[in-house]
């Protein structure tokens, strides 16, 4: 009579252990992000069609300040030496310029705040390997795939599912690092001007780079709004 109840106490482990095992495959949610950050971006944008006549290879310095709710992109594109900005803000003003060039854009989101992906909506699509890190990927809103760190929850890497297939790969992650550079985050005086004066016309050289930000902030914002 012994062995039934053997039998009974080896199911109740195995269903234990399948039940532990369960919940460390299936986290809660994503982590959220940091108020601030500082990453180092790469961004692939050769399949997007909008960035075909433009460098489609370039880092980007990511700057996150939640508490004074802005973001800063300074972007570099390959052998380039003349940054694009790209600094938003809360009120959905974004400013993209570069030393000639200025343009706004007002989208009907802010900054994307800290729990843009974790607050609800992602759904967990289960381990991946990319860059040899193994990775959580999560999805949302049917057009973004976002990979973090399995061990330490810091992003890796976000695809975006529509025709563009944009790419971004995050090559470093500094939590707590503020851009304290006033200037850095003020948009120049050519970007007051209007747009006769400083060259807002279709054939500008950053007009493909110009649209591909807006895109990806657009995207961000919809998966933030879902």
């Amino acid at each position: 009579m012994a062995w039934p109840v053997l039998q009974q106490l080896l199911l109740i482990a195995a269903a234990t252990t399948a039940a532990a095992s369960s919940s460390a495959t299936t986290p809660d949610g994503p982590a959220p992000w940091p108020e601030q950050f500082h990453a180092v971006l790469f961004t692939n944008l050769t399949n997007v069609s909008i960035a075909s006549t433009g460098p489609p290879l370039r880092l980007h310095d990511l700057y996150y300040d939640w508490p004074r709710r802005r973001n800063l992109n300074l972007i570099r594109h390959q052998l380039s030496g003349d940054p694009l900005y790209d600094v938003e803000w809360n009120n959905g003003t974004t400013f993209y310029f570069d030393s000639a060039t200025c343009r706004t854009q007002q989208v009907p989101v802010g900054v994307l705040p800290p729990g843009w992906l974790a607050d609800g909506g992602a759904v967990y699509l289960g381990r991946e390997t990319t860059g040899g890190i193994d990775c959580r990927v999560w999805g949302k809103a049917d057009f973004i795939l976002y990979y973090e760190d399995a061990l330490t929850g810091r992003p890796v890497r976000w695809n975006f599912l529509d025709v563009t297939g944009l790419q971004q790969f995050v090559m470093s992650f500094e939590v707590g690092v503020v851009l304290e550079d006033d200037d850095q985050w003020q948009a120049p005086a050519h970007c007051f001007l209007d747009e006769a004066a400083h060259g807002t016309n279709e054939d500008d050289d950053h007009l493909d780079e110009w649209q591909a930000a807006m895109l990806f902030r657009k995207l961000a914002g919809a998966a933030a709004a879902y």
